[in-house]
């Protein structure tokens, strides 16, 4: 099984498959750039990456994997990378990307009920969501939540799947934090230290279960294809 860049950094052992990850990142950081970092991290070592954007356009996506050295149309051509475009549709086009799925989760949770949970184990996928805090801007919130803790979650377990799911810090009610976060098996922390004379991005495991970590904090700094890499010897103090 691929391990998963930056946060398999902060921890001792391998991350179990199966697991949902939530990711709880600033609105000022740079949480999209490093999400592709690890997209790219888990397709050089042989995975699958379905990856849902909704925060910037597919070419944009593809663009930002090829400066990390990756063809995304040849991933796509041998089906190891899928993208599925919410991005178009929040600006109310039609997309033309092969996978543009409905921003309803009414017409979501029907889809995973006839073609995603009919399906196999499937430990070498990686799910990812750029921003999936978007899918609350066209939906009733209890609605969203539900959507996600009963179709999208259930899912890592049936197929043995990772699932990264990002939502931004701030902007949703207390109960759907409390609700995601009891779900997931583990959680992320993604932030903009803006305390001194220049912004760090900080990285920190505040939770996973059945694998050991380092809850510290740590700075993701970026070289100039736009990789993002833990500073291992630069924690918040």
């Amino acid at each position: 099984m691929p391990r998963i860049p930056l946060i398999e950094d902060l921890t001792r052992e391998p991350i179990p498959n199966g697991l949902n990850l939530l990711v709880e990142f600033d609105s000022k950081s740079e949480w999209y750039t490093t999400s592709l970092t690890i997209v790219a991290g888990w397709l050089k070592a042989g995975g699958t990456v379905l990856y849902n954007t909704a925060a910037q356009p597919p070419d944009t996506v593809r663009s930002l994997l090829g400066k990390l050295g990756l063809n995304a149309e040849d991933f796509e051509k041998e089906r190891k990378l899928s993208i599925f475009d919410f991005y178009t549709q929040t600006l109310g086009q039609k997309s033309k990307e092969k996978r543009a799925p409905s921003l309803k989760v009414s017409d979501l949770s029907i889809d995973f009920s006839q073609q995603y949970f009919r399906g196999g184990t499937d430990p070498e996928m990686l799910r990812m969501w750029d921003n999936a805090s978007t899918m609350a801007r066209f939906n009733d919130e209890r609605s969203w939540i539900e959507f996600e803790l009963t179709r999208r979650f259930p899912l890592a377990t049936i197929q043995k799947s990772t699932l990264i799911l990002p939502i931004i810090k701030g902007v949703h009610s207390d109960w759907a934090y409390k609700q995601l976060e009891t779900a997931a098996d583990g959680i992320i922390e993604f932030i903009l230290d803006e305390t001194g004379d220049e912004t760090r991005n900080l990285i920190r495991i505040s939770s996973l279960r059945q694998t050991h970590f380092d809850s510290k904090w740590h700075e993701v700094k970026f070289n100039q294809s736009h990789e993002a890499k833990i500073d291992q010897q630069n924690t918040r103090k």
